[in-house]
């Protein structure tokens, strides 16, 4: 169903059984998937290309220019999968053309009233941003992380698959795969609070997967070696199962450096 008080650019491509809303805004260059839902006052502004069963509530804004002074109008995108909830006064800007031009999001993913996704971040499945969280251009968050409300993100920055980050924080390094991290809130050094037991379960992997883990994040993260020494225990030491390598190449390839 879509509202005769809607506007919809006559080039943009609308699925199957879509319902936009009253005084909705579809502009050029958007082609929007079957089952999708757009609601009142959304604005989907141009080069956004999505996919079945999204849903964007009211006042929400997807497909805006980057905030980005070099920018001169080219073509960027934003590519969201499917099923993705993008909520109240949210926004999803456009990629710029150093990056390849492109703003993605995966499947399944939760962008609550207010949050912001700046141009050229990458979001994997299943991602949870609670209100108000912020990220900066070129972010990238792996699946399954949850970030808490009225977080910042530094551009760049990396957020490991199923980590947690807690509200109320300022991030700017990346924050490895499987952890909680409190950077806002830190009681000693750069605010990790250990693995996240309750996420890792949720997710369905196995306690000796989990109990490996455990192992490599004190290694890691609780002892007095360097970095590269910590690294090559875990690499010599602990079974080589698919997350823990995930762990050890992700703080390798940092460029940022990574909390600890």
């Amino acid at each position: 169903m879509i509202h005769p008080s809607a506007i919809i650019d006559p080039g943009a491509e609308i699925g199957k059984d879509v319902t936009v809303g009253p005084f909705a805004f579809i502009g050029p260059k958007v082609a929007i998937g079957d089952g999708c839902v757009i609601g009142a006052h959304a604005v989907i502004e141009s080069h956004v290309r999505m996919g079945r069963g999204n849903r964007i509530s009211s006042f929400a804004s997807v497909g805006a220019p980057p905030q980005d002074l070099k920018f001169r109008g080219e073509d960027t995108w934003v590519d969201l999968g499917n099923d993705n909830i993008i909520r109240e006064f949210a926004t999803v800007n456009r990629g710029t053309p150093e990056e390849g031009g492109g703003t993605r999001l995966g499947n399944n993913n939760m962008v609550m009233a207010y949050c912001h996704i700046a141009h050229d971040c990458h979001i994997g499945n299943r991602v949870v941003m609670a209100n108000g969280a912020t990220l900066a251009g070129h972010v990238s968050v792996g699946d399954g992380a949850v970030i808490g409300g009225l977080t910042a993100f530094h551009q760049f920055v990396r957020i490991g698959t199923l980590s947690m980050v807690g509200g109320l924080s300022g991030v700017g390094k990346d924050v490895a795969p499987y952890v909680t991290a409190v950077p806002g809130r830190q009681r000693k050094g750069e605010g990790l609070f250990g693995l996240n037991k309750i996420g890792l379960r949720r997710s369905g992997m196995p306690e000796e997967t989990i109990a490996a883990l455990k192992k490599a994040y004190t290694m890691i993260f609780r002892s007095k070696d360097t970095l590269k020494d910590a690294l090559a225990r875990v690499e010599g030491e602990l079974p080589p199962l698919p997350e823990v390598r995930h762990l050890v190449e992700f703080i390798r390839s940092s460029t940022r450096g990574v909390l600890r």
